[in-house]
């Protein structure tokens, strides 16, 4: 194999090629805190496994998890990034969990530089650790943790667009055996969790996310699916299901990343990976899909 020497130009942005094109995407639903490692919801522990087990193994992971905001963009960089233990009030062992999957600092450097080709303002973060919306699901997705991880956050202005164009910025490295992984709900009311309101958060799950699976898998293109994304609160029940959007935010940055332009041959293909606006209204829960990208 040649190598680069002192006269070769070599582009920071370009990885190693992936020799099957695209490599899928998913947007999981992470579940409530420690909640599915407890064994407290089965339903969306099943839905890990199965999103893990319908893709090939991935060469890195890209984590978009809704419980991490900064101004500007910020990247995990750590070789051997801690844990963030960011909730409470559950048992004892949910504080001694440990997922041990390396970081990858030079992929971290390449997404800086995506996001700033993009016109995005990043940084490098070498101290962040792992938020439950990162290991909570890829202990049950990859309990191995033997593929290595990157964190990056989501835009402090929680803007559908700036996470559109976030997703954008990160669309290459699909094709390059990355696995981009949006993090978060697409129902997260959390006075609604707690408290009854005589169905009414229940009906407008259902409704949210029946527009959703539309606009996810009936638009004719990526760009009409995106703007209708970008409107995301002109849906019928959009901000009772998000009266603060973070935890859908993941969503529009795979959206954004599924947009023709790379290797891959146009834009991405999107199918339902999990929903429930079928079941959840007769078991009193709240209604929520996942997506795969392929």
């Amino acid at each position: 194999m040649m190598s680069a020497c002192a006269g070769d130009s070599v582009d920071p942005t370009k990885g190693t090629s992936f020799p099957d094109g695209r490599f899928p995407a998913l947007f999981v639903n992470h579940g409530g805190g420690p909640l599915p490692l407890l064994g407290r919801q089965p339903d969306i522990a099943s839905h890990l496994r199965d999103a893990a087990s319908s893709i090939p193994a991935p060469r890195s992971i890209v984590v978009i998890s809704a419980h991490w905001e900064s101004d500007p963009i910020r990247i995990t960089s750590h070789p051997s990034p801690a844990m963030l233990y960011d909730y409470g009030g559950f048992p004892p062992e949910t504080y001694q969990y440990e997922y041990s999957a390396p970081g990858d600092p030079e992929l971290a450097q390449r997404i800086q530089t995506l996001m700033r080709v993009e016109g995005i303002e990043a940084e490098l973060d070498s101290e962040r650790g792992f938020d439950h919306g990162v290991f909570v699901p890829l202990m049950i997705m990859y309990p191995e943790a033997n593929v290595p991880v990157v964190c990056v956050s989501l835009h402090s202005s929680l803007s559908a667009s700036v996470h559109l164009r976030i997703g954008r910025a990160l669309r290459s490295l699909s094709d390059d055996g990355v696995l981009l992984l949006g993090s978060g709900y697409t129902f997260h009311n959390m006075r609604a969790f707690f408290h009854s309101d005589n169905g009414r958060s229940l009906d407008s799950a259902v409704e949210f996310n029946s527009w959703l699976k539309d606009a996810m898998l009936k638009s004719t293109s990526a760009t009409e699916r995106n703007k209708l994304l970008e409107r995301w609160e002109d849906a019928p029940g959009g901000r009772m299901c998000h009266p603060r959007e973070e935890h859908l935010l993941p969503l529009l940055v795979l959206a954004g990343a599924a947009e023709g332009g790379g290797k891959g041959v146009g834009d991405a293909t999107v199918q339902l990976s999990y929903d429930t606006t079928g079941s959840a209204r007769e078991k009193g829960e709240h209604a929520v899909t996942g997506y795969r990208f392929v």
